[in-house]
């Protein structure tokens, strides 16, 4: 009776012990189901995982039910764990850079490599962008070429010390060495300048004039107005007075000279001229010539209507050595004569004995005429010799003015030596009629060329800034005068010549020295060559 009482409480209380389990796996799972159904509808996110307490929201936001495009993770990116609480959605990571391929084994050590700049940190909260559109995606970023692969060369020797401003080194190339400091060269001598190419435009040159051309035509002639004694042409080849009115060469020296076409121009009554100096030029001027035939008689020289003739002459006798001359061109004598004389350059100098002898050294002529209707006349006459020479042939013809006559040594008032303003007056006005003149001659002829080269412009500035052309004197002559032709010339001497003929701007009372004569005529072949050449 015992016993059995005793089995039946122990089979009792294994079924309360059954049911007991059994109801609290039912309650434990109802529990646990309710639980996590209540939490999803309040929360959206999951509840597991959780890596740390989430708070409970009042309003929680409202998921937005268009679905984001998420980027494809990089190659190098990782696994990211689900998004915290933050309020701002994460940015999709940018696709990194493929790492460039390891470069070839070179048997130099590389250079270290380069600080990384540290990246900046993105902002806390980006801006919300607004609902994404379908659109393609972006094109991916540039990746950076790789460097050349440098080409094995040798190692070099350790670095100097870097000097104060380095350059850049290549990425895999041996640092350059320092160019050693180049030694200075010896200064080279001055090489000599180069000979001056010959003329190819200008065959031959004539001068007709007075003093300022005569080369010694004035020499075999019953005159008083000479220059073949000494102090005359003393700085002239082998120092030989040759008829020039100067120390040495004259303005038809230097004019023939500067244009290319001979060193010195010979008179064309000169005894030993040689027939080669005919086919390139010669001077038919004389010293004391005038445009007026009075002028030339009172000084006993060679007329300007004789000298034309004596141009006549000439012409025959050049065309007698063309003919007998064996030349490559099939042209007739008399033919290239011509060609001669129409490519050639005339050049006429005349007007101041004109003004300074016949005018103003004798009241005669004052009585007759006044200074404008006198220097009309002489301006005229200029003109008419113009016409003349191209009759004769020559087309390229320059007509040289007078200069400031008031100024030279001989036309200076005595008490002050200052320039005479009267007779400035009459040079100038001469030029300006010359001038009118030459121009209208330039427009009626045909195929001619008539250039008025002013002398007047340039021995004034000389005058009023002898310094800047390296002149020192330019009131008194450098040879010492007589009462010879109104003090005009040297005297038969050489104890009263200045020292240094350079420096003085004239030679006698009338004429420049050598150095003047070349200042002179450089500035006219430069302003009138390129119109007399044409």
């Amino acid at each position: 009776m015992k016993r059995s009482s005793l089995v039946d409480s122990c089979s009792y209380s294994r079924i309360f012990r059954s049911i007991f389990c059994l109801l609290s796996f039912c309650i434990f799972f109802l529990t646990t189901t309710n639980a996590q159904v209540m939490h999803r509808r309040l929360w959206p996110w999951p509840l597991w995982p959780r890596p740390y307490p989430q708070p409970w929201p009042m309003n929680p936001p409202t998921p937005d039910p268009s679905p984001k495009p998420v980027a494809p993770p990089g190659p190098s990116s990782k696994p990211v764990a689900p998004p915290g609480p933050s309020p701002c959605p994460s940015p999709p990571p940018k696709p990194q850079p493929k790492p460039p391929p390891a470069p070839s084994p070179s048997p130099c050590p590389s250079p270290p490599p380069k600080p990384q700049p540290k990246p900046v940190p993105p902002p806390a909260c980006p801006p919300t962008p607004p609902k994404p559109q379908p659109k393609p995606a972006p094109p991916p970023e540039p990746k950076p070429a790789p460097p050349p692969a440098p080409k094995p060369v040798p190692c070099p020797s350790p670095p100097k010390p870097p000097a104060p401003t380095p350059k850049p080194v290549p990425p895999h190339g041996p640092p350059p060495k320092p160019a050693p400091a180049p030694t200075p060269a010896p200064s080279p001598k001055p090489a000599p300048s180069p000979p001056k190419p010959e003329n190819k435009t200008i065959p031959a040159v004539f001068f007709f004039g007075d003093s300022v051309f005569d080369t010694g035509n004035n020499n075999n002639l019953e005159t008083k107005i000479k220059s073949n004694y000494r102090p005359y042409g003393m700085d002239f080849k082998f120092r030989v007075a040759t008829g020039r009115f100067s120390n040495g060469m004259v303005a038809s020296d230097y004019l023939a000279k500067y244009m290319g076409v001979k060193e010195i121009v010979p008179a064309y009554l000169d005894p030993k001229i040689q027939p080669n100096d005919l086919l390139t030029g010669v001077s038919f001027a004389s010293g004391g010539a005038g445009y007026n035939p009075t002028t030339s008689e009172a000084a006993n020289a060679i007329p300007m209507l004789d000298q034309l003739t004596y141009f006549q002459d000439y012409i025959e006798k050049v065309n007698r050595l063309v003919r007998q001359e064996k030349s490559q061109y099939k042209l007739a004598g008399l033919e290239k004569t011509n060609q001669l004389i129409s490519k050639g350059v005339a050049i006429v100098v005349g007007g101041s004995n004109d003004l300074i002898i016949t005018y103003f050294g004798s009241g005669a002529q004052r009585l007759k005429n006044d200074i404008d209707s006198y220097t009309t006349i002489i301006a005229d006459s200029a003109a008419s010799f113009v016409l003349q020479l191209y009759g004769y042939g020559a087309r390229r013809i320059g007509v040289i003015g007078t200069p400031p006559l008031g100024c030279v040594p001989s036309q200076r008032l005595k008490k002050k030596k200052i320039c005479n303003e009267e007779l400035n007056y009459a040079s100038q006005l001469f030029n300006s009629k010359l001038l009118l003149i030459l121009g209208q001659l330039s427009k009626t002829l045909p195929n001619s060329t008539f250039v008025y080269m002013d002398i007047y412009t340039i021995i004034s500035q000389m005058l009023e800034t002898p310094a800047a052309y390296g002149f020192e004197e330019t009131k008194k002559p450098c040879c010492k005068t007589g009462l010879l032709s109104a003090g005009a010339l040297c005297k038969k001497s050489t104890s009263k010549i200045c020292p240094n003929t350079s420096s003085y701007l004239f030679w006698d009372g009338v004429h420049p020295t050598q150095r003047a004569y070349k200042t002179i005529n450089k500035v006219l072949i430069k302003e009138y060559l390129h119109v007399l050449s044409k």
